[in-house]
């Protein structure tokens, strides 16, 4: 798929629109607005997240009471529920040891390369150093235990649970933003929402309990009154810092 508008045009272009107009939108073009949001960057390329594409009538109107009736939510012509999934984190790290062994046929580990041990560290080791816990305590010790190794040198310190939550949404973030910058760069418009009852959501769409809505974006064409006002941003030069 060609995008119409540069990179520039698009971010341009964006704007949170609260309200859409009655025109149908193609679903096949979101859904690959949704496959450019899976190329965004992400921790550990992990992909701790799923994306529930939401283009039934009757369930759109089931989740507008759950966004609180925003008119963003009521008037979306389709919605995509940005989730995350830190629970699936084993079996996202497996398929990351598949990918190292189409890349690095399996060989005694005298004969693997430095970098292949590095990166068979990372997957086999690190990553379930990370992200293993249980009801909080393993995280606490090991909290406890960067602590004081980052006493005598750099370390990562955020290997408890809430940290790694933290991650999951960051990444999905990223994710997020690159579908709405891919929908404008088609002529289409969002309007990312937090505002909602995230129980009530996972309930409808029949999500496992690890699951956790990272926002849900609306979508559609922007009619005139959608766009709440010019564009307001702080000041460049107060929020850009060089070092």
């Amino acid at each position: 798929m060609s995008l119409e508008k540069t990179v520039s045009e698009a971010i341009n272009y964006r704007r949170s629109v609260r309200i859409y107009k009655e025109k149908a939108i193609d679903t096949k073009i979101v859904k690959k607005c949704i496959e450019l949001a899976t190329l965004a960057p992400n921790s550990s390329n992990m992909q701790l997240w799923e994306f529930h594409h939401v283009v039934s009538k009757e369930t759109i109107a089931k989740m507008a009471p759950f966004c609180f009736n925003q008119n963003a939510a009521k008037t979306a012509q389709e919605l995509v529920v940005f989730v995350t999934r830190k629970d699936l984190w084993r079996k996202r790290a497996k398929a990351n040891l598949k990918m190292v062994d189409a890349l690095f046929p399996p060989k005694q580990k005298a004969e693997q390369s430095s970098r292949e041990k590095v990166i068979r560290n990372y997957y086999g080791k690190i990553i379930p150093f990370a992200y293993s816990d249980f009801f909080g305590i393993l995280g606490f010790f090991k909290f406890i235990f960067v602590s004081i190794i980052g006493i005598f040198k750099p370390i990562y310190r955020q290997v408890k649970g809430s940290d790694m939550r933290n991650v999951a949404h960051k990444t999905c973030g990223l994710a997020a933003e690159n579908f709405m910058i891919a929908m404008a760069a088609k002529g289409y418009d969002t309007c990312p929402m937090e505002g909602s009852d995230t129980l009530r959501v996972k309930k409808l769409l029949g999500l496992p309990f690890g699951a956790e809505i990272n926002m849900i974006v609306s979508c559609g064409i922007r009619d005139e009154k959608g766009v709440y006002g010019e564009r307001f941003r702080i000041p460049f030069e107060e929020v850009y810092k060089e070092v």
